[in-house]
């Protein structure tokens, strides 16, 4: 079954755990920009999706948002990504996999990767050309392989789930651009600047 703009119901999993290192072992989906926390911005992002799923810690999340853990806690993106599929129900074709920490992401990105996933997976490109592995949308039946030839998810770099996959790239029109991430306090206070120019 497709939505009224052209694609198909999905699920949302979103990724809120990690260390925060380089902001000095903070929550980083926890802090605020605006008023609302990364994360919030993030499930705003994603309120049409059938299911809105965040993996990491425990935490006080919307009603009907659905929250797990990747196993062992700490294992790395790809365990925190099979941990949220576990939870989404069979017959959605497409599930959208965030990072917990983007400030910028509309519901129109989200549209956008969803309306170019259409016949293989899709991943917005930053301005140095890198795919944003956690600002994508992934076929259902694909990602699950993947996942499964990955085996023993644990410590396994993000990139391997992308190895030879078919992904449309998507270069963002907007400005601040959808995938940027606050990974540094740099990144942090550049973003708040845009939310406060002047």
């Amino acid at each position: 079954m497709a939505a009224e703009d052209g694609a198909e119901r999905y699920a949302a999993v979103v990724l809120a755990g990690g260390g925060g290192r380089r902001l000095g072992g903070v929550d980083k989906p926890a802090l605020t920009l605006g008023g609302r926390s990364l994360l919030t911005r993030v499930l705003d992002a994603v309120a049409d999706a059938e299911v809105r799923i965040v993996v990491g810690p425990p935490r006080e999340l919307p009603p009907g948002v659905l929250s797990t853990r990747e196993q062992p806690p700490g294992a790395g993106p790809i365990a925190g990504i099979a941990a949220g599929l576990a939870l989404v129900p069979v017959g959605l074709e497409h599930i959208a996999l965030f990072a917990g920490d983007l400030p910028f992401l509309t519901a129109e990105a989200v549209r956008e990767l969803r309306v170019a996933a259409a016949e293989v997976s899709a991943a917005y490109v930053d301005d140095q050309g890198r795919r944003q592995y956690l600002c994508a949308v992934w076929r259902t039946g694909p990602l699950r392989e993947r996942l499964h030839a990955v085996g023993d998810p644990e410590g396994v770099p993000l990139r391997r789930l992308y190895d030879d996959a078919l992904v449309t790239e998507v270069h963002s029109r907007v400005d601040p651009p959808p995938w940027y991430d606050c990974d540094t306090q740099a990144d942090l206070d550049r973003a708040r600047r845009w939310l406060q120019p002047g």
